[in-house]
C-alpha cells in the first residue's frame, strides 16, 4: 500500500513552524536553506515578526521566488503597525555572516540531509554556535519509516548523502545542546500508518532546540572573525508601516475625514430633519455591483453604526459641539462650512486615539496635511457643508454622473485573486 500523507508532507512541516511562531512569536526569523521561498511567503503574514530572512546556496533558485515575497497593495492600503524587513541573502550554511546573529528563530527544514557529515559539523558549530539563535527547528527524515515506502530503494532524494535513523538524530542533537547550551525535544510530522507509529516514528522527525537562558542570554565568544559579511545580499524590502511618519499621517487623515464626515451627516440630518442622500444610488441602480459586496457592506454598516452611536451617545461639554461656521467664499459660491472638534474624534474614535496617542500629536500630524482643513485655532476639523449650493466641479461632477461614468467606474472594481501561497511548495519530500 502507498503511503498518502493529508496535509501533504511538506504543508505540515511548514504548518509545524506556523503554530511554533504563534505561541512563540519571535520578532526575528531566518529560514535556512529557505529553496523557493514557499515557507517565507507564510510567515510575511504573521505581524508578530518585524525581520523575515532567507538563506539558500542556490541563488538562482531565490532570484526566481523572491520578488513573491513583496508587499501587495493590500499592505499599503492596510499598513503594518509595526515594522517588517524581508531580506534575502545566497550563501552557505558552513560559513559565518554576522548579519544572522542573534535571531529569536532559525529553521532548518529538510536541509542537513543534503550536507556531507563534515559539513553537519559546521553547520553545527555556525548556527548554535556563532548565530546563536533562542530557538532552532531542524526536520530531516527519519531513515526507519522508509521501509513503509514500496517503491522506494536507498534515500529518499538523489542529492540527500545521509538519512538518520530516531537514534542518529537524538544523538546529533544532545551533542549539539552540550556543545552549545542548549536542551531539545523531539517531535515529527506525518504519522505512520495505524499500528505502526510506535515502531518507526514519524516520516519527518524534528527537533526543537531552546537556548538555556533564553532570548536573554547574550553570545560572548565571538572574536574579530566573527564579523566577517560571507552572504551576497539578493533582495531587502521593507513593508509599509506606521512606523513610517508619512504613511502613518496619510492613514490618521483617512481615519479623520471618515468619522469626521459621518457625524457631519448625523448632525445635518438632526438639524435640518433632512437625510445627506447624495451617494445614496436610486431604485435598482448598480444591482450587480452590491449583489458582489452585500456582505461587505452590510458588516462595515454594522461598524459604522456601532462607532457612530458610541460617538452621539458620549458626547460631553469637554468633546465640544458640532456647529455652523461662518460663510466662506469658494468658486464664487458662499458656502457654510460643519466644525468637528479634534477632542470629539480623538476620544471617541479609537482608531483615531491609537494612531495619534494624544490630542496635541492629532493636532500636530494633521497640520499642514493638504487634504485636511482645520479651524484658525487647529482645534476642529471643517467640513464642507454639502446642502449649500452646488460647486462648478460638482456640476462637473453630476454630469459625468447622468452620463453613466461613475456607475461603470463602480461595477468595474474587481477583487484580484487571492494568491495560492502553497503553489511553490514541492510535491516530493524535499522542501
Amino acid at each position: 500500500m502507498d503511503i498518502t500523507f493529508s496535509p501533504a508532507l511538506h504543508r505540515q512541516r511548514h504548518q509545524f513552524v506556523i503554530d511554533f511562531i504563534k505561541k512563540n512569536k519571535p520578532k526575528k526569523v531566518v529560514d535556512l536553506g529557505c529553496s523557493e521561498c514557499s515557507l517565507l511567503k507564510q510567515l510575511k503574514f504573521h505581524c508578530e515578526i518585524e525581520l523575515l530572512a532567507g538563506v539558500d546556496i542556490d541563488g538562482a533558485k531565490v532570484k526566481k521566488k523572491m520578488h513573491g515575497l513583496a508587499p501587495m497593495s493590500t499592505d499599503y492600503l492596510q499598513p503594518r503597525n509595526d515594522q517588517l524587513l524581508v531580506e534575502m541573502y545566497q550563501g552557505s550554511v558552513t560559513q559565518r555572516d554576522a548579519r544572522l546573529r542573534g535571531f529569536d528563530l532559525a529553521t532548518s527544514i529538510e536541509l542537513i540531509e543534503h550536507l556531507t557529515l563534515a559539513d553537519v559539523e559546521r553547520f553545527s558549530e555556525v548556527v548554535f554556535g556563532y548565530m546563536s539563535p533562542a530557538a532552532v527547528i531542524v526536520s530531516t527524515p527519519n531513515y526507519e519509516f522508509n521501509p513503509l515506502f514500496p517503491r522506494l530503494t536507498g534515500f529518499r532524494h538523489s542529492d540527500h548523502k545521509f538519512e538518520w535513523t530516531r537514534a542518529e538524530f537524538k544523538s546529533w542533537a544532545l551533542k549539539v545542546c552540550v556543545d552549545h547550551g542548549y536542551e531539545v525535544e523531539f517531535t515529527g510530522v506525518g504519522r505512520a500508518p495505524p499500528g505502526q507509529q510506535e515502531r518507526v516514528g514519524f516520516c519527518s522527525q524534528i527537533g526543537v532546540f531552546h537556548r538555556l537562558g533564553g532570548r536573554e542570554v547574550c553570545n560572548v565568544f565571538c572574536d574579530d572573525a566573527d564579523n566577517a559579511l560571507s552572504y551576497t545580499l539578493l533582495y531587502s524590502k521593507n513593508y509599509p508601516s506606521l512606523h513610517d511618519n508619512n504613511i502613518l499621517r496619510r492613514v490618521l487623515a483617512t481615519e479623520v475625514l471618515y468619522w469626521a464626515e459621518q457625524l457631519r451627516r448625523r448632525w445635518v440630518e438632526e438639524e435640518t430633519g433632512q437625510g445627506d442622500d447624495a451617494d445614496t444610488p436610486a431604485e435598482g441602480e448598480g444591482k450587480e455591483c452590491h449583489r458582489v459586496s452585500e456582505q461587505h457592506l452590510e458588516m462595515e454598516e454594522k461598524q459604522t453604526a456601532a462607532a457612530m452611536k458610541n460617538l452621539v451617545e458620549h458626547q460631553d461639554v469637554e468633546d465640544g459641539e458640532l456647529f455652523w461656521t461662518e460663510g466662506q467664499q469658494e468658486s464664487g459660491r458662499l458656502r457654510r462650512c460643519v466644525s468637528v472638534p479634534l477632542s470629539m474624534l480623538w476620544s471617541r474614535c479609537p482608531k483615531v486615539g491609537a494612531l495619534s496617542g494624544s490630542l496635541g500629536n492629532l493636532r500636530r500630524l494633521l497640520m499642514d496635511h493638504p487634504d485636511v482643513k482645520l479651524s484658525q485655532d487647529g482645534s476642529a476639523v471643517l467640513l464642507n457643508d454639502q446642502e449649500q449650493g452646488i460647486t462648478e466641479e460638482e456640476e462637473d461632477r453630476d454630469n459625468l454622473e447622468d452620463s453613466g461614468f461613475a456607475e461603470a467606474r463602480r461595477c468595474s472594481h474587481s477583487c484580484e485573486p487571492e494568491e495560492d501561497w502553497d503553489a511553490d511548495a514541492l510535491a516530493s519530500g524535499d522542501k
